[in-house]
């Protein structure tokens, strides 16, 4: 038997997928939500490290000013937490570490006595990406490689008829950009939006986010199929109460994932200074 050289087979598994139906939106977007399950019930098990850079922008859009954040992450009841650590590259006061805590501490107690907060079954302020794209009309399906796996890409625009429910859906409707979807795992590897009206919160008079506003969230595989969020970057301009502009630029980088007991809550307490 004679074996085919490793390009050949390439060749004819980029034919073989090229030839494949993609599948459905609606059937994709239901092999999302079992997936997110999967993914919610392993995230349980995890935390992580994240950082955020916030750059104040003049009304020219250069950068006045950086502001950076980092907090340790974990899950409770499918409920995402995050405990500030440091601030523009301090350590957090005594004072204000007990006071951190004592947040945390109500957050835990809070979100282990509401329904599971997986993001599979979140509607509304909270809706995750499985609930928005049916508010979305899909276009121009196509496979693609995205860090080396097989990846099906979706254009999207929201629709101004979809029935929406909450700030996040209603928010949903105003976004066009691109979803990329891992084939295998049928999980979001990557997803382009940008505000293509303004976006009115209150009517208008509690704040409205501008036309342009943008955002980049990725994701990456860490091994035994889970999937975590690594990049996520937002160019904000917005307008609050009435007279106050906000520019931004806000850049999130998650790492340093590992294995967490969330079983053993008591041990959750501030680093010793």
């Amino acid at each position: 038997m004679v074996a085919l050289p490793i390009h050949a087979i390439l060749a004819v598994a980029s034919l073989f997928l090229a030839q494949t139906p993609l599948p459905e939106p609606a059937t994709l977007v239901k092999e999302i939500e079992a997936h997110q399950r999967r993914m919610d019930e392993l995230r349980e098990n995890y935390t992580f490290h994240e950082v955020t850079l916030t750059d104040e922008l003049d009304t020219n859009g250069a950068v006045k000013g950086t502001e950076s954040e980092e907090r340790d992450v974990f899950f409770v009841n499918g409920y995402r937490i995050a405990r500030l650590v440091k601030k523009n590259g301090r350590e957090l006061s005594e004072g204000d570490r007990k006071s951190e805590q004592h947040r945390i501490d109500k957050l835990i107690e809070k979100d282990m006595s509401e329904p599971p907060g997986h993001s599979y079954n979140r509607r509304g302020e909270n809706a995750g990406v499985s609930q928005i794209l049916p508010l979305m009309k899909i276009s121009n399906p196509r496979r693609v490689s995205l860090n080396s796996r097989d990846t099906l890409a979706y254009d999207f625009v929201g629709d101004p008829h979809a029935k929406a429910h909450g700030l996040a859906e209603n928010a949903a409707r105003k976004i066009a950009g691109t979803v990329w979807i891992d084939e295998t795992d049928r999980e979001v590897a990557r997803l382009e939006a940008r505000f293509d009206d303004n976006f009115r919160i209150g009517g208008g008079f509690l704040a409205s986010i501008r036309k342009g506003t943008s955002l980049i969230f990725e994701q990456s595989r860490l091994g035994q199929g889970l999937w975590m969020p690594t990049v996520s970057e937002v160019h904000l301009s917005a307008r609050e109460l009435l007279v106050k502009g906000v520019r931004q630029n806000i850049h999130i980088k998650d790492f340093d994932f590992r294995r967490f007991d969330v079983g053993v809550l008591q041990q959750i307490a501030p680093p010793q200074p």
